[in-house]
This record gives C-alpha cells, structure tokens and sequence, in this order.
C-alpha cells in the first residue's frame, strides 16, 4: 500500500500501475518472525546463504503476473518491473530470468540476488538490451551502497551497459525521496510512452 501512495504521485494516465502483496512468511534475520517478505533472508552480507528456491519461486510469481496482463492485452514488452530492497531484487532477477521481453526494471536500494547463478558476460536471453535504473541511497544501514554498486557492475556485464542508469541519493538511508521518484517517473515515461 506504501508503494501505490507513492507511486500516485509520478502517475501516467495511460500506464497500469501494479503493486503486489509479498507473501507472509518466517524470515531467518527476523528470529523466525513471520513479516511480508517476497523469499526467506539469511544474512545481510554479500556472501550470506541465500534462499534459492523461495527466490526462483518468487519470479516465478511475478512471471506469472507478467502473463496474466499479456492475456489482459498488454504486450510484455510494454511491461516494467519495479520494486525496492528486496522487491527490487526480486524484479532484476525475474527479468534476468524470463523469457518475456520486458521495457525495463526499476531497482531501488537492492540487490541482485543469486548472482553467481549468472554467466559470467553478457546474458543471451531476450532482456539483454533491457533498460535499467538502480537507484540507491548513500546512507543505507540496511542495503549498504555497496551492494549497489557490486550490483551495477555485474549489471553493466550482463546487459548492454549503456542501458544501465545508477543514481545514488545523498543522506538517504533505505527509503525513498522526491528527487528519486522524479527519476523514476522520467525513466517510465521514457519507456513507456503513450501508444
């Protein structure tokens, strides 16, 4: 609900705006405690254990709702994902993954989970070209700036780098802000331009 307030504010008239529910479920850094979380959370460094299957199970999901809005007359490549922390993980891995044509992906203070699965180079699937704006505050507690950062760089060796835009928000902790919304409402309107 958060999400769809803030997103009121940047609205296109002519573009869908979709904001799931993550499941309820136990979360291993929160002591077990069930919270919404899209996959389990082992650890908050970058060589914790991750939770592969919840994560491939996860895009699965959002693969899933990518197909109901192509059968509801929306071309996939007309689609965009989104999403912040892990959300936005989940969104880079999903389109990293799936065999739909996506317009591109906004990732706000994430990640990009199981990146080893990945090739090392360029990704042969259908998103190669795929247009990306991480975005990042530089006083994340959570999501240090420098998982950004790893994220970016092995972003920028997978797909076409010129595709990638980086923006990092000075004094913002793991939030958003005004100016980081503009960039995101410009970044959809540039890619999803009234037909």
């Amino acid at each position: 609900h958060g999400w769809s307030e803030a997103l009121a504010g940047i609205k296109s008239p002519h573009v869908k705006y979709i904001c799931p529910h993550a499941p309820v479920m136990p979360v291993s850094l929160n002591m077990n405690m069930a919270m919404p979380s899209w996959f389990d959370i082992i650890g908050l460094s970058p060589d914790s254990q991750e939770d592969e299957v919840g994560i491939k199970q996860a895009a699965e999901n959002v693969k899933a709702l990518i197909d109901q809005e192509v059968k509801n007359g929306i071309p996939s490549h007309r689609i965009i994902l989104g999403g912040f922390s892990q959300g936005g993980a989940l969104s880079l891995y999903t389109a990293l993954t799936t065999q739909q044509k996506l317009a591109g992906v906004v990732a706000l203070s994430c990640w990009l989970p199981l990146r080893a699965s990945f090739p090392q180079g360029p990704i042969s699937g259908v998103n190669k070209e795929i247009a990306v704006l991480q975005c990042h505050g530089d006083c994340d507690p959570l999501v240090p700036l420098m998982f950004g950062s790893l994220t970016v760089e092995k972003l920028k060796s997978m797909i076409n780098p010129a595709n990638v835009t980086f923006r990092t928000y000075s004094g913002m902790m793991h939030s958003s802000c005004i100016e980081e919304m503009m960039d995101v409402k410009q970044f959809i309107d540039k890619h999803l331009p009234p037909v």
